[in-house]
């Protein structure tokens, strides 16, 4: 049963507050000219369209995005995207760049400054509940059942967490909690994670989703901007503060997870690496895929491109245009090429007598004629001469290109201007 304030649910008087401004530096070259929420992702979306999307399905008609390292692409795909909310119907939409609001010098500092920074601006709103989310991870979950869980049980905090292998959690923000998932200590990255009581071989890892009470949270960002030795951080600072003060809750993904009926597992991908990018696109050109984005009940909200429709041109032996297992977008010509377990993104032109498998090829590249693209991930706008053969050599593949830890190749428009 969803709980209800003053005939509403929680999420209409919710405000979601995007922290969207990281580089995502492991992803290297593919996020030079972008911040990693606006890296591409599915055939047609962002990274970032996942929180957002979520946000508005589950309610949530104000919402706040924060961004800072290299926001252009990512500020003019939400400004066309996402212009849809309407102030006469009580709905919001603020994109907030670091703006100097506080000094002249002082950009955001933490994902908490990101959030303090602002504080005038989410108070002309008025929002009851703030929901905190990072914007650069692939799930569905609604967060009106993580409201409910907030309110009925009293918490300053309630962090979304995920169940993982105890030893997996390292790279995470872990929470030790007792019997009632009441957190009494959450520890940035440890090295010996402390597992669940009942199941001690696994453990909680932070989402980087947290709910509060805007007032609480007013009051803990003005007493951490007071503090000299802290690093502004939510999961650094706020949280370990509250933890140790206050009442701090964990909430299980699996509480609230969105899943089709053919779903199997609660999906959650922190596409943080080339490989964890690559994997996560790939697992999308499964016969039953992990993560249904086909699922009508809860849309991937975005940029909706006007666009012509794919073609697939030519039918003769050794020149036939055909795609298996992929996902093929608008605007896509397939002209007697082979296309197998890949992504293609709008715009992307493969020429006759190429063999394409198991690539994720960003918006508008285009691939000449009898080139041979396998394990690849090829960055916007790249134009692959005919002929060129990538993935198949890797020693020369590590001298042209990148090449990541289990052997994807990054290919960008850079790295084939110094050919």
């Amino acid at each position: 049963m969803i709980e209800m304030t003053s005939g509403r649910p929680l999420a209409r008087d919710a405000m979601a507050y995007v922290l969207a401004g990281g580089r995502g530096s492991r992803l290297m070259e593919l996020t030079d000219r972008r911040a990693k929420p606006a890296v591409y992702f599915g055939g047609k979306s962002r990274i970032i369209d996942f929180a957002l999307s979520n946000a508005i399905n589950s309610g949530i008609r104000r919402i706040g995005v924060a961004t800072q390292y290299k926001a252009h692409s990512l500020i003019r795909h939400m400004q066309r995207g996402w212009n849809f909310m309407r102030p006469e119907r009580n709905e919001s939409f603020d994109i907030l760049p670091a703006s100097q609001r506080v000094s002249e010098n002082q950009w955001y500092e933490g994902t908490a400054d990101a959030v303090f920074q602002n504080i005038d601006i989410i108070a002309a709103h008025a929002p009851k509940y703030m929901v905190i989310l990072a914007g650069d991870h692939i799930y569905k979950m609604d967060y009106e059942l993580m409201l409910q869980q907030h309110v009925n049980s009293g918490a300053d905090v309630t962090v979304g967490c995920l169940v993982v292998p105890r030893m997996e959690a390292t790279g995470f923000g872990v929470m030790h909690v007792d019997g009632a998932d009441n957190i009494t200590a959450f520890i940035e990255k440890p090295k010996d994670p402390p597992g669940i009581p009942g199941d001690e071989s696994m453990a909680l890892a932070s989402m980087g989703i947290y709910v509060f009470n805007t007032d609480f949270l007013f009051e803990q960002l003005l007493r951490d901007a007071d503090d000299p030795a802290s690093g502004r951080d939510f999961g650094g600072d706020i949280i370990p503060y509250i933890v140790k003060h206050g009442k701090a809750v964990a909430h299980r993904f699996t509480n609230s997870c969105i899943r089709a009926a053919e779903e199997i597992e609660e999906y959650w991908r922190d596409v943080g690496t080339l490989d964890a990018y690559f994997e996560a696109n790939l697992d999308l050109t499964d016969t039953v895929p992990k993560l249904n984005l086909y699922d009508r009940d809860w849309p991937i909200w975005t940029d909706a491109i006007v666009a012509a429709p794919a073609k697939f041109v030519h039918d003769e032996d050794g020149r036939r245009g055909f795609a298996v297992s992929s996902l093929v977008s608008g605007d896509c010509i397939i002209s007697g090429s082979e296309v197998r377990r890949s992504l293609l993104f709008t715009g992307v032109k493969i020429g006759s007598y190429s063999n394409v498998s198991e690539a994720v090829i960003l918006p508008y590249c285009n691939i000449g004629r009898g080139a041979r693209l396998s394990k690849v991930i090829i960055d916007s706008g790249v134009r692959i001469p005919e002929g060129m053969v990538i993935g198949e050599d890797p020693e020369l593949d590590a001298r042209r290109f990148r090449v990541s830890e289990k052997g994807v190749v990054l290919v960008t428009r850079d790295m084939m201007a110094k050919l």
